[in-house]
């Protein structure tokens, strides 16, 4: 009886999902987000951020950089590992781009391919929402209320996720949840250990 229940609730999470996939992905759309949100969303497109927040520590931080510059690769591979890995292939859930209902009921994919890869959870969730998080904690201090603006981005480039036709919404939540807890955890240990604010 509770196998069943959870089965059930599982069903309709699904379906509550891909409800809400085809609005953001088919609805809620214009011709100015179809047409940026495919490069916005592509790591590549925010290296010089990471090179101005790399840039950042290092000119203000000197020999204190170096904890920070590791800890920060240590951060970025860890989560990738984690999502792409570990949880891909245990969930083995399809994307929404090679899922046959998306595509019957008029979903689009803005890109010029559909990722071979599993959908739960969002790679690009997990390591955006680890490194905003993790960069929040260690420099808060520094960037003080603008530093919020990691977490926006992160979040931004989730929903860019689900619009462009790659992920579905609870793809991106749980990378979300799991981004935070891996950039919150280890961004406190960083602060305990070699807090770039003490002297």
């Amino acid at each position: 009886m509770i196998v069943a229940f959870i089965n059930e609730l599982f069903q309709l999470l699904d379906k509550v999902d891909k409800k809400l996939f085809l609005k953001i992905n088919t609805q809620w759309t214009n011709d100015f987000l179809d047409t940026n949100l495919p490069w916005y969303r592509d790591a590549t497109t925010w290296l010089p951020l990471y090179l101005f927040i790399l840039l950042f520590v290092i000119i203000n931080y000197g020999k204190k950089s170096i904890p920070w510059i590791l800890a920060i690769a240590i951060v970025a591979t860890l989560s990738d590992q984690i999502s792409s890995n570990l949880l891909k292939n245990l969930f083995g859930r399809i994307r929404p781009c090679s899922d046959t209902f998306i595509q019957l009921n008029g979903g689009k994919l803005l890109l010029n391919y559909c990722p071979s890869s599993f959908s739960l959870p969002s790679s690009h969730a997990v390591n955006h929402f680890t490194a905003a998080i993790f960069v929040f904690i260690t420099l808060k201090h520094a960037f003080k209320k603008w530093s919020y603006l990691f977490i926006v981005w992160a979040a931004s480039i989730c929903y860019a996720q689900v619009y462009v036709g790659v992920h579905y919404p609870i793809d991106v939540c749980i990378g979300a949840i799991i981004g935070c807890l891996i950039g919150g955890i280890l961004g406190i240990i960083y602060n305990k250990y070699f807090n770039l604010h003490t002297a």
